[in-house]
């Protein structure tokens, strides 16, 4: 049996898809019946915009860890955190799946390692995709996503969403069990 599903491909990569990816991305939770959403969003718009949405739903923000950019720094507002939680969402802020010490190395010996070539092959469909699952073994890892059934993943290029999947879920040690089952958008690149 096969069947053909709409996805929504984007011109160009950025911001001023967000809300459509977020209404592609409700649209398939309702029809598929998934209550778990995890959100990339590094300062807090996004994930505002998500949790909004998406109220009443399992929404889990995974923002950039503090120190991203720079030493003792967090990028993600903590007014949107606020306006996140007391709209029933979560936010996780945690070592990136796909860096942590790795980036480190990769850094001090200008090296890859082979956590850089997972990242960097999944990059090939797209940095939101790359991101998508990297977000959801983190919060698969902080339990707080199941790994038994299906979540959206969304994420994007720089700001904003524009690239939304269907994820079966995986912990970060278990990454390659994971397996992307749909996509609802990303940008054509």
């Amino acid at each position: 049996m096969s069947v053909e599903r709409p996805t929504l491909y984007f011109d160009e990569p950025g911001p001023q898809n967000t809300d459509e990816t977020l209404r592609a991305a409700k649209r398939r939770a309702e029809e598929l019946g998934i209550t778990d959403i995890v959100i990339a969003s590094t300062r807090g718009e996004t994930g505002v915009k998500a949790a909004e949405l998406f109220k009443g739903y399992n929404v889990v923000v995974v923002t950039h860890v503090t120190g991203f950019r720079e030493p003792g720094t967090q990028e993600f507002s903590q007014e949107a955190a606020e306006k996140i939680r007391k709209l029933g969402g979560k936010v996780l802020t945690v070592t990136h799946a796909f860096a942590g010490v790795s980036r480190a190395i990769k850094r001090k010996f200008e090296t890859a390692t082979p956590v850089e070539v997972v990242a960097q092959t999944l990059r090939m469909f797209g940095q939101g995709t790359k991101v998508c699952v990297e977000i959801v073994a983190m919060a698969a890892d902080a339990g707080l996503i199941p790994v038994d059934r299906d979540v959206i993943a969304i994420a994007g290029t720089g700001r904003g969403a524009d690239t939304a999947l269907v994820i079966r879920p995986a912990h970060a040690s278990r990454l390659f069990d994971m397996a992307v089952r749909e996509i609802i958008a990303k940008p054509r690149l």
